[in-house]
């Protein structure tokens, strides 16, 4: 009995020990699984923070980057902003001023004015006191007395100056046409010159298509400030692989084709860029400029000639008349003057001087105004050239009298290397305008029956009704045509004008 209870007691004794133990190890492993799950939650916290530090380092270097473009842009923007204040502002001012002068001009012209149609009214005044006196004098009224005293002085003085003018006409033309033809052909065989090909367009060539964006740039600013350096547009159109460069003024033009030459080359086309380059082709250009005027001082065999005159004859290297270049047309009018001097047996040096240097004013006519030739004579004589020369210069389009054999053969061989076939061209509608300007002077005089041009407008005859029309009139129709083609008309060479009159009787035999 004892013994039983004795093992029961062994038996309920190691059970509790058996929970327990369980108990205890159970404990242990629970710790230790939390101590587990607490630490891989402290590193994915930690974890979690690096990475979102990490996102937010990125997002603030993005944000930045793209601050310092805006930045950049708004930069760009803002100067481009300011030249254009600037411009503006420079073209108010100037208009600003043109205005103020253009009031005093205004008012100075107003006081003028003024005190002209005072004089007028007086001198009206006193002309029909003195009409009035006149008419009580004569019986007549001084209409009647002017239109018949008018009538007769002028028909007399038509046909005496027409009969003297028809008879030295004559005479000089048996005595000197045959010389005069022969030291002409001789002159014009001396000198050999190419005909006209040239053109005035400036059409530049691009390597490819993808060009011309890279020439506008960003929203234009490379054109523009091509442009503004240059003072030449630049026309950009659909023609493949080419722009045109229009400006009036020859040599800026040529320079603005250089520039855009070498940049296209480089590459670089940029405003900063683009002012640089052209500093440099404009240093190019003179440097090219004063040797095309040594070369043609070289070729006349000139001496002496100031260098101020030697850099605008290079600049008439990039100037034309008619499609003629203007810098070979004055080498080729030297080389005829002189040879013309010498079959007269003059001395040749100022005739060949003043042909070659008769069209100095053509390469400042851009930049002053007047006629190119008394602006070359003042140019010339403020430079100390000959007076001979100097009115060679003036005189060769009859604005000054001419008083020298050399200003005459300067005239001569200006016409001749000017009017010589294949020197010059002109447009179908020019052309085609003079003619009609021709026929409309023609037809315009009394007694005109027909007009016809011939040899390209180089020649035009007038058919004239014989019993309005005699001879003296004929040959006053003649002059008085060809004295208005010359004051309103520009044309190369000269233009024959010939009046025809013809009288026919005509009977019928029954």
């Amino acid at each position: 009995m004892d013994t039983v209870i004795a093992g029961l007691v062994g038996l309920l004794v190691g059970g509790v020990a058996g929970f327990v133990v369980r108990n205890t190890i159970g404990a242990s492993n629970a710790r230790s699984a939390e101590a587990q799950a607490n630490k891989l939650l402290l590193e994915a916290g930690e974890e979690a923070a690096r990475t979102r530090a990490e996102g937010l380092q990125e997002s603030k270097d993005e944000a930045t980057r793209m601050r310092r473009e805006t930045e950049e842009d708004l930069r760009h923007r803002r100067e481009e902003v300011g030249r254009l204040e600037r411009r503006i502002t420079e073209t108010e001012a100037d208009l600003r001023e043109r205005g103020q002068r253009m009031d005093a001009r205004t008012a100075e012209l107003k006081e003028r004015e003024d005190k002209l149609t005072f004089v007028r009214e007086q001198l009206e005044k006193a002309t029909d006191q003195h009409k009035a006196q006149l008419e009580r004098i004569a019986g007549m009224t001084s209409a009647e007395a002017r239109e018949q005293l008018a009538s007769q002085v002028v028909d007399e003085a038509k046909r005496g100056a027409m009969a003297q003018v028809r008879e030295i006409e004559q005479r000089a033309r048996e005595e000197g046409e045959e010389r005069a033809r022969k030291i002409v052909t001789i002159a014009i065989q001396r000198v050999a010159s190419e005909q006209t090909a040239e053109s005035s367009v400036s059409v530049f060539t691009l390597p490819s298509e993808d060009m011309k964006g890279r020439i506008i740039g960003r929203e234009g600013r490379n054109i523009r400030a091509f442009e503004a350096a240059t003072g030449v547009n630049i026309i950009i159109d659909d023609t493949p692989e080419a722009v045109v460069l229009s400006c009036f003024d020859p040599v800026r033009r040529e320079a603005a084709r250089m520039t855009l030459e070498k940049l296209v080359q480089d590459g670089r086309i940029q405003p900063a860029r683009i002012e640089e380059v052209h500093e440099r082709s404009v240093r190019d250009l003179e440097e090219q400029i004063r040797k095309s005027g040594e070369d043609a001082v070289a070729e006349v065999g000139l001496t002496d000639v100031h260098p101020e005159l030697i850099k605008l004859l290079g600049r008439l290297q990039y100037r034309t008349s008619y499609g003629q270049n203007v810098l070979k047309h004055l080498v080729e009018s030297s080389h005829i003057a002189s040879a013309l001097a010498a079959e007269i047996g003059i001395d040749p040096t100022i005739a060949k001087r003043g042909a070659f240097l008769h069209d100095i004013g053509k390469a400042v006519t851009h930049e002053v105004e007047g006629s190119h030739a008394i602006i070359g004579a003042e140019i010339a004589r403020r430079l100390k050239e000959d007076l001979e020369v100097v009115h060679c210069i003036e005189s060769h389009h009859g604005e000054v009298e001419q008083r020298t054999v050399h200003a005459v053969l300067a005239q001569i061989a200006d016409s001749i290397s000017g009017g010589r076939p294949g020197a010059r061209r002109e447009s179908l509608e020019t052309y085609i305008k003079r003619l009609e300007r021709l026929e409309e002077i023609c037809t315009a005089h009394e007694g005109v029956e027909k007009v016809f041009a011939m040899q390209a407008g180089r020649e035009v005859r007038v058919m004239v009704t014989p019993g309005d029309v005699d001879d003296l009139q004929a040959q006053t129709i003649a002059r008085d045509i060809a004295k208005q083609v010359e004051e309103e008309l520009q044309y190369p060479g000269q233009i024959k004008i010939s009046v025809i009159r013809e009288t026919r009787a005509t009977e019928f035999a029954r």
